[in-house]
Protein backbone atom coordinates (compact mmCIF):
# COMPACT_ATOMS: atom_id res chain seq x y z
CA UNK A 1 0.00 0.00 0.00
CA UNK A 2 1.74 3.16 -0.72
CA UNK A 3 3.02 5.42 1.67
CA UNK A 4 1.73 8.91 0.82
CA UNK A 5 2.17 10.77 3.49
CA UNK A 6 6.09 9.63 3.86
CA UNK A 7 6.83 10.65 0.22
CA UNK A 8 4.81 14.11 0.80
CA UNK A 9 7.21 14.78 3.58
CA UNK A 10 10.65 14.18 1.78
CA UNK A 11 8.70 16.57 -1.45
CA UNK A 12 7.69 19.08 1.01
CA UNK A 13 11.07 19.74 2.29
CA UNK A 14 12.68 19.49 -1.31
CA UNK A 15 10.27 21.86 -2.91
CA UNK A 16 12.08 23.89 0.33
CA UNK A 17 15.18 23.55 -1.18
CA UNK A 18 13.82 24.54 -4.52
CA UNK A 19 12.12 27.45 -4.13
CA UNK A 20 15.64 28.31 -1.99
CA UNK A 21 17.27 27.61 -5.31
CA UNK A 22 15.30 29.75 -7.11
CA UNK A 23 15.24 32.74 -4.93
CA UNK A 24 18.89 32.53 -4.79
CA UNK A 25 19.63 32.42 -8.21
CA UNK A 26 17.41 35.38 -9.40
CA UNK A 27 19.19 37.24 -6.46
CA UNK A 28 21.91 36.31 -8.47
CA UNK A 29 23.37 34.59 -4.79
CA UNK A 30 27.11 32.71 -4.79
CA UNK A 31 26.36 29.45 -6.96
CA UNK A 32 28.33 27.19 -4.49
CA UNK A 33 24.78 28.02 -2.11
CA UNK A 34 22.35 27.36 -4.59
CA UNK A 35 24.15 24.28 -5.70
CA UNK A 36 24.20 23.23 -1.84
CA UNK A 37 20.15 23.48 -2.30
CA UNK A 38 19.76 21.68 -5.65
CA UNK A 39 22.17 18.98 -4.38
CA UNK A 40 19.60 18.37 -1.29
CA UNK A 41 16.51 19.07 -3.14
CA UNK A 42 17.30 16.42 -5.79
CA UNK A 43 18.48 13.89 -2.83
CA UNK A 44 15.37 14.25 -1.17
CA UNK A 45 12.73 14.14 -4.21
CA UNK A 46 14.90 10.60 -5.41
CA UNK A 47 14.13 9.34 -1.88
CA UNK A 48 10.83 10.21 -2.00
CA UNK A 49 10.38 7.44 -4.61
CA UNK A 50 11.00 4.59 -1.98
CA UNK A 51 9.45 6.17 0.79
CA UNK A 52 6.57 6.19 -1.23
CA UNK A 53 6.76 2.23 -1.44
CA UNK A 54 7.88 2.04 2.31
CA UNK A 55 11.08 0.28 1.39
CA UNK A 56 14.44 0.99 2.37
CA UNK A 57 15.92 4.67 1.90
CA UNK A 58 19.66 4.66 0.73
CA UNK A 59 21.99 6.86 3.29
CA UNK A 60 23.86 8.55 0.86
CA UNK A 61 24.35 12.00 -0.54
CA UNK A 62 25.55 10.75 -3.45
CA UNK A 63 22.55 11.30 -6.52
CA UNK A 64 23.72 8.68 -9.10
CA UNK A 65 24.25 5.81 -5.87
CA UNK A 66 20.40 6.58 -4.48
CA UNK A 67 18.75 6.78 -7.93
CA UNK A 68 20.40 3.58 -8.66
CA UNK A 69 19.20 2.13 -5.21
CA UNK A 70 15.51 2.78 -6.36
CA UNK A 71 13.25 0.88 -8.29
CA UNK A 72 12.63 0.88 -11.99
CA UNK A 73 10.22 3.95 -11.07
CA UNK A 74 11.77 6.76 -12.76
CA UNK A 75 14.06 6.44 -15.83
CA UNK A 76 16.33 9.55 -16.50
CA UNK A 77 18.44 10.08 -20.00
CA UNK A 78 22.32 10.40 -19.96
CA UNK A 79 21.65 14.17 -20.09
CA UNK A 80 19.51 13.93 -16.72
CA UNK A 81 22.44 11.59 -15.08
CA UNK A 82 24.54 13.89 -15.73
CA UNK A 83 22.84 16.78 -13.80
CA UNK A 84 22.97 14.38 -11.02
CA UNK A 85 26.34 13.63 -11.15
CA UNK A 86 27.01 17.81 -11.24
CA UNK A 87 24.88 18.02 -8.29
CA UNK A 88 26.40 15.50 -5.93
CA UNK A 89 29.85 17.67 -6.51
CA UNK A 90 27.95 20.67 -5.27
CA UNK A 91 27.53 19.03 -2.01
CA UNK A 92 30.29 18.94 0.65
CA UNK A 93 30.75 17.04 3.77
CA UNK A 94 33.42 19.50 4.40
CA UNK A 95 32.77 22.70 2.94
CA UNK A 96 35.78 24.56 4.03
CA UNK A 97 37.90 26.27 1.54
CA UNK A 98 40.80 23.83 -0.14
CA UNK A 99 42.59 24.33 -3.19
CA UNK A 100 40.40 22.51 -5.50
CA UNK A 101 37.36 25.11 -4.24
CA UNK A 102 35.65 26.67 -6.75
CA UNK A 103 32.24 28.69 -7.70
CA UNK A 104 29.81 26.45 -10.26
CA UNK A 105 29.20 28.12 -13.50
CA UNK A 106 26.14 29.86 -13.90
CA UNK A 107 24.89 28.46 -16.71
CA UNK A 108 25.57 24.99 -15.02
CA UNK A 109 23.15 25.58 -12.22
CA UNK A 110 20.26 27.04 -14.02
CA UNK A 111 20.83 23.88 -16.08
CA UNK A 112 20.64 21.69 -12.71
CA UNK A 113 18.02 24.37 -11.60
CA UNK A 114 15.48 23.75 -14.82
CA UNK A 115 16.26 20.28 -14.32
CA UNK A 116 15.20 19.99 -10.54
CA UNK A 117 12.52 21.74 -10.66
CA UNK A 118 10.95 19.25 -13.69
CA UNK A 119 12.42 16.19 -12.09
CA UNK A 120 9.86 17.65 -8.70
CA UNK A 121 6.50 17.75 -11.21
CA UNK A 122 7.71 14.71 -12.81
CA UNK A 123 8.39 12.51 -9.54
CA UNK A 124 5.09 13.97 -8.45
CA UNK A 125 3.23 13.03 -10.99
CA UNK A 126 4.98 9.35 -10.85
CA UNK A 127 3.53 8.97 -7.62
CA UNK A 128 0.14 10.77 -7.99
CA UNK A 129 0.54 13.38 -5.70
CA UNK A 130 -1.14 16.99 -6.40
CA UNK A 131 2.43 19.05 -6.52
CA UNK A 132 -0.07 22.17 -4.37
CA UNK A 133 -0.35 20.00 -2.22
CA UNK A 134 2.88 19.69 -1.11
CA UNK A 135 3.39 23.25 -1.32
CA UNK A 136 1.17 24.08 1.11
Amino acid sequence: MPNKTSSMEWLRIAFHDIQSANILFTANHFTDSIGNNLQQALEKILKSIPAYSSQKIKKSHDLIEIYESIDSTLNLTDEELGFLELASDYFKEDRYPNPYYCLPPKDEIKQVLDFTNDLFTRVCTILNIDPEEVKK
